[in-house]
């Protein structure tokens, strides 16, 4: 049995990533892949056992690491208004650290590879989301709500202007540069509050 590399893994994980950002899922092979890190095809499957449990695996470790930065400070007990604000600065700060890992995860999100990854997901995570929307519907500082409508109020406007923020672009497109601030965020932050109080 060949021994695993550290430093080979993470060439196969950043080069797969930017593969999959730059042409998509179809335009990973492992013979392309292994050419990019610099490894030997068998190289990779030391560390994955096909293209597949490459992506899901890319995914979730990806997702550990979004995770952890969006829990940083949080506490389920908190306001409702505080912990969305919180999860708000803390979403968007890794997604524009993380540019690349962001595109990647939007990518599995739009794909058949979302059903796979989702049953990796993080239950530390989930629960923490969970605890803290009950406790706030609890509260009567949120009012119930099927997931979905809840996570388009709550996280879809934050996404979209991180998305526009970055390709440096707002809504026309022109030649004025879009800049996500505190100023924009919390003006959006306040409007979203509101549309979800009871």
């Amino acid at each position: 049995m060949r021994t695993r590399d550290e430093n080979k893994e993470l060439a196969i994980r950043q080069k797969a990533m930017e593969m999959i950002v730059k042409v998509g899922f179809d335009g990973l092979s492992m013979q392309k892949l292994a050419k990019a890190a610099d490894v030997s095809p068998a190289t990779i499957y030391i560390y994955f056992k096909d293209r597949d449990d490459l992506i899901v695996q890319l995914w979730k470790s990806e997702m550990e690491k979004m995770a952890k930065a969006s829990l940083e400070g949080f506490d389920p007990e908190m306001s409702f208004e505080e912990g969305l604000r919180l999860q708000w600065m803390n979403r968007a700060r890794f997604c524009m650290e993380n540019q690349q890992s962001t595109y990647f995860m939007e990518q599995v999100r739009h794909s058949p590879y979302d059903i796979l990854c989702q049953k990796k997901m993080d239950k530390s995570f989930l629960q923490a989301m969970e605890s803290f929307v009950h406790n706030a519907i609890k509260r009567k500082e949120l009012m119930p709500l099927p997931l979905e409508v809840y996570w388009s109020v709550a996280y879809s406007p934050l996404y979209q202007l991180v998305r526009m923020h970055m390709l440096g672009k707002g809504m026309m497109g022109g030649a004025e540069k879009f800049v996500l601030n505190e100023k924009i965020m919390n003006q959006t932050l306040q409007l979203v509050v509101k549309a979800l109080k009871p």
